[in-house]
């Protein structure tokens, strides 16, 4: 078979992508879209959703909370009524957490960040493995973690454990689904560029008492290609686990950073 078709996902693939609408997760959204997938996404920004319908109306979305059961249930709703059924659930919705030392950080802000960052990826998971079994080619799940689910990262505990647990949780799963033809991995972006890494650049040099240009210099040092990833970049990567040429890839924690040295 030519290389490149093995690189492009098959045209017509049913995709959910979590957090879809800004972010990470519509960079994901729309990089599928152009290979003709047929996308729908959920987000709690129900403004980011409604101007997803009229600048991409290829991609169809609903309002959600993740960490909520009975929104997530309402998204596999409409996402029948949308698609029909799913071949690829790119489990990316998170939230950064509290910035702080362990014994500053309130209980209610450890829970959030677990909720968002690890429970709704069950509970996506749990509802799309019965419509992933039935896809004809083998269903993906690709779940978002971070860099920070490989390293330690102080004073962003919550966050960081949570993104610890998502690759355990993907590693768990390959081997549970793997007999259902469902391939299950984790892309682990490293210093994303744009606004949500900006300001968590900004609570860490308000923290540390620094400028954030200081800080930004800070982070840049710690990577060896000594420049922050992008958006697209990570799209790439969850179009490849995703594709023929990634069939044989599964249980995997694949590292998207410039190689982040340390946190």
């Amino acid at each position: 078979m030519d290389a490149l078709k093995l690189l492009t996902p098959r045209a017509g693939l049913r995709v959910l992508v979590t957090g879809g609408a800004s972010g990470i997760g519509l960079a994901i959204a729309k990089a599928f879209v152009a290979t003709g997938a047929r996308v729908h996404v959920c987000d709690v920004d129900g403004r980011a959703i409604d101007a997803l319908a009229t600048e991409t109306p290829a991609i169809t979305g609903t309002r959600a909370n993740v960490a909520d059961q009975a929104d997530v249930a309402r998204v596999f709703d409409d996402l029948q009524r949308e698609l029909g059924g799913l071949d690829v659930l790119i489990n990316n919705a998170g939230i950064a957490g509290p910035t702080g030392g362990i014994d500053a950080i309130e209980a209610s802000e450890w829970e959030k960040t677990v909720s968002v960052n690890l429970n709704s990826h069950f509970y996506f998971s749990r509802l799309a493995v019965p419509l992933l079994r039935q896809a004809p080619d083998g269903g993906v799940i690709v779940f978002i973690s971070s860099v920070a689910g490989r390293l330690g990262y102080g004073f962003r505990t919550p966050y960081s454990a949570t993104k610890w647990a998502v690759v355990g949780l993907a590693k768990s799963l390959a081997i549970e689904l793997g007999p259902d033809n469902i391939r299950v991995n984790a892309v682990q972006p490293g210093i994303v560029k744009g606004p949500r890494m900006e300001g968590v650049i900004a609570a860490r040099a308000k923290q540390l008492g620094l400028t954030y240009e200081e800080m930004e210099a800070r982070y840049l040092e710690k990577i060896s290609l000594r420049r922050m990833v992008t958006q697209d970049e990570v799209a790439a990567s969850v179009l490849f686990l995703s594709s023929p040429a990634g069939s044989a890839i599964s249980g995997q924690a694949l590292s998207v950073c410039g190689n982040v040295e340390t946190l």
